[in-house]
């Protein structure tokens, strides 16, 4: 046995999907960072140009076939890259375009603002076999996304305003990120912002922002982290809100509360505790409070080793900021959570106590890192619209 190749980094290696792999004709497919760009390598020779962000290795061959984004965080698509080294676009207009392969055959799925769902096509070689219906239910709602480019960064920012509103009439805001790394969401799928045209629909303007540490844009981007998950993403979703504001003045942002679940529910919390001029409430849904709590896997390639970084730990905690609190807050954790454990919502709320800094903590019982459970999900977003109307005093229609 002997080594076929080696990388380094300064910061961390991502892993990406579909490496390592062979060709057909036995040549190692990886990766390397160069260019700001992840590129897929064959033989340790460059065969994706810089500024091509590579998603996934889909399938290995005598060709390679890949997901990417070019230019367009938004847009994912499917390449191809031949063994002659030419490289194109397999896949049309904007969207997520994903797919899977077996031998010859190739399933696309391409999910796009046009569709309520996917369009599942099936190739084989060069030529489209047949397209799948889909059978699934249509969804009761159709999201209205306006989509932007915030700020001198650019943050991809989706915005999305109640149906049927006046355009004149101030509206509160509730941003909704996940803002870190490894996901999206602002995507150019119209099924992504379902949920988001709901909340809107109950009397908001919802915001969904990525900022600095999402994937897609380069490795600077996503690596702007190092060291500090808080301070970075922070900034982006007050940067992005208010960018948003200066183009649509009835955004009121006297009346503003952030919303998230998993890495969006720690961004929330940092939000009324770091930012309580921008942020008047916050729902904390499953957060990562501690992140000596969190998995070493995930937090050492941002943060470092505990030991050797212990600032770090201390700059993306929120225990420290405990005693800031002053906004209203709804803490929500399911206790069979074996992702982000209770742990780090009963250590949150323990601290806050200890501060004396009033808060509601709501514990799910059988519930994992998401909500499955059809009546509980409904019921939990019913709970938290009420949280929301309460803490931003916004009158509640009767009957």
């Amino acid at each position: 046995t002997g080594v076929l190749t080696e990388d380094a980094s300064e910061t961390w290696l991502e892993i990406l999907p579909g490496v390592p792999s062979w060709t057909d004709d036995g040549r190692l497919v990886f990766v390397r960072e160069e260019d700001d760009t992840r590129r897929v390598t064959v033989d340790g020779k460059p065969v994706t140009p810089p500024g091509l962000q590579v998603r996934r290795v889909v399938h290995a061959g005598s060709d390679l076939v890949l997901t990417a984004s070019h230019g367009e965080p938004m847009d994912f698509h499917l390449w191809r890259v031949l063994a002659s080294g030419e490289v194109s676009r397999l896949t049309d207009g904007p969207g997520v375009h994903e797919a899977a392969a077996g031998g010859d055959v190739l399933v696309l799925s391409s999910s796009t603002m046009e569709a309520d769902g996917p369009t599942i096509a099936v190739r084989r070689g060069d030529h489209e076999v047949c397209t799948i219906r889909s059978l699934a239910a249509e969804p009761v709602l159709r999201p209205e996304v306006t989509f932007l480019a915030a700020g001198d960064k650019g943050i991809r920012s989706a915005l999305l305003f109640p149906g049927g509103r006046r355009s004149d009439e101030p509206l509160p805001v509730l941003v909704d990120p996940y803002g870190g790394p490894h996901f999206q969401r602002v995507v150019r799928s119209r099924a992504a912002y379902l949920v988001s045209q709901w909340l809107a629909d109950q009397g908001f303007a919802v915001l969904v922002a990525d900022g600095r540490g999402t994937p897609g844009r380069g490795l600077g981007w996503e690596k702007s982290v190092r060291f500090d998950l808080a301070t970075p993403a922070l900034e982006d979703q007050v940067e992005a809100l208010h960018a948003a504001a200066e183009r649509y003045p009835e955004l009121d942002l006297a009346r503003v509360a952030i919303r998230g679940w998993s890495f969006g529910g720690y961004l929330a919390a940092l939000g009324v505790l770091r930012r309580p001029d921008v942020f008047h409430a916050a729902i904390v849904g499953a957060p990562v409070t501690d992140w000596h709590l969190y998995d070493t896997h995930y937090t050492e390639r941002f943060l470092g080793h505990p030991d050797e970084h212990p600032e770090a730990y201390e700059r993306s905690s929120l225990i420290p900021d405990a005693g800031k609190l002053e906004r209203p807050v709804l803490l929500i954790h399911g206790l069979a959570d074996d992702n982000v454990v209770v742990a780090h919502t009963l250590r949150f709320s323990r601290a806050l106590l200890e501060a004396g800094r009033p808060h509601r903590v709501l514990p799910l019982t059988g519930v994992t890192h998401m909500t499955s459970q059809e009546a509980v999900a409904e019921n939990l977003l019913l709970l938290q619209v009420a949280f929301l109307k309460e803490a931003l005093a916004i009158p509640t229609q009767a009957g």
